[in-house]
């Protein structure tokens, strides 16, 4: 009966692909413990450095203290406690929208929302490397997929030329790329949605907290009241758990009525949300926060670069192209044994033969962790030309 599971179990571990979980115990933002030795954690999307900030531990605390410790339900059953509310309209502001909806991921958020937007009359133009979740919500519309070239705005335009103006359209795309640390061209899609009678949908999960003074993509080419869906987490740079779109008002009742991924989930417990409204206070009143990331993101840059990998400082994402798994996992290795967490990025995660080191950097790094991180990784490297 297992046969075939096995099967698939042994052909990752002779490609060394295979995936295992392992335990950590956190200690703050930025380290981590395992078998009583202390790790520096360079794999987190922990961007503000917010999961241990006080702030946002008792807005957590209040919020379970004050509603319970379970929502009990979906929403639209059992109701919306009064921090949804909050949490929604403030990320609306802070998006500059008209209203905003929360999601228990943002990987749901994604596939609830292009699912519902789109079905089998609408054309999807995709980039290459956008995120899984975005991938599995167009092939759950059942609409047809058009892909172009990773930020090929050339290509685009070819595709959307070729399709009749009046099909229902939609343009989606990372504004951060996970994988790669740059940064969609936004405005030029912006240019032909509007030329090309198409919705536009970015997903800002890397982008907020970290690009647009803290507030996305859209915020970073002056775009926030032009692009129709922007989509996000919390729980990267706001420190806690869950996904939201922010859009008009139009778009926003709509999920709430046709997006299975919100309809059909039990809500978010009252502390995820209260962590989430807390982080988001922060992100907007204080200024350190985006200044401490900014000056780390510029220092990584210029420690990369002063090693010979190239690096710019446009994100807080820098990926190490290696290459082979087998000398990713090598690279990978040698830096868990100097107590460096920078995992081993395969695919398919990445193509096959792209396989790479993925390090971030948060605002709760110093720089003595980041020299030592960028040495250890200038011999390790080392060590793999020799």
């Amino acid at each position: 009966m297992y046969k075939f599971f096995q099967e698939q179990l042994d052909n990752k571990i002779n490609n060394l692909n295979l995936r295992t979980l392992t335990e950590y115990c956190p200690i703050d933002a930025v380290r981590v413990r395992r078998d009583d030795k202390e790790y520096l954690m360079m794999a987190s999307n922990n961007y503000l450095g917010l999961t241990f900030d006080e702030r946002v531990i008792e807005g957590a605390i209040k919020g379970a203290q004050q509603y319970g410790t379970g929502s009990g339900g979906s929403r639209l059953v059992s109701g919306t406690f009064p921090l949804f509310t909050d949490l929604e309209r403030e990320l609306a502001k802070f998006k500059n929208t008209e209203k905003a909806l929360v999601f228990n991921t943002g990987y749901m958020a994604n596939v609830g929302t292009i699912s519902a937007i789109a079905d089998k009359n609408t054309i999807i133009f995709s980039d290459a490397l956008n995120h899984a979740s975005i991938i599995d919500g167009c092939r759950l519309s059942r609409g047809s997929v058009k892909a172009y070239n990773h930020c090929d705005v050339d290509e685009l335009k070819y595709l959307l030329k070729e399709v009749e103006r009046n099909t229902r359209k939609l343009i989606v795309t990372d504004g951060v790329f996970s994988m790669d640390g740059d940064i969609a061209p936004l405005d030029k899609l912006y240019e032909l949605s509007r030329e090309y009678n198409a919705l536009l949908m970015v997903d800002d999960a890397h982008a907020t907290g970290t690009i647009g003074s803290g507030h996305g993509t859209a915020a970073y080419y002056g775009l926030e009241k032009e692009v129709d869906i922007q989509l996000g987490t919390l729980s990267k740079s706001l420190g806690s758990v869950g996904g939201y779109v922010a859009a008009n008002s139009t778009i926003i009742d709509y999920l709430v009525n046709m997006s299975r991924s919100f309809i059909f989930s039990t809500a978010l417990s009252p502390a995820d949300i209260g962590a989430a409204l807390a982080a988001l206070h922060v992100l907007e009143s204080d200024t350190s926060v985006l200044r401490r990331l900014q000056n780390n993101v510029n220092y990584m840059a210029d420690c990369l670069n002063s090693i010979g990998i190239y690096a710019t400082n446009d994100t807080p994402i820098f990926p190490i192209l290696i290459g082979s798994n087998e000398d990713t996992l090598t690279v990978s290795n040698y830096l868990y044994n100097a107590g460096i967490i920078g995992t081993a990025i395969r695919p398919p995660t990445v193509p096959v033969g792209e396989s790479r080191i993925r390090l971030t950097v948060t605002a709760a790094h110093n720089k003595e962790q980041i020299d030592y991180v960028c040495q250890s990784l200038h011999n390790a490297l080392k060590q793999l030309d020799s």
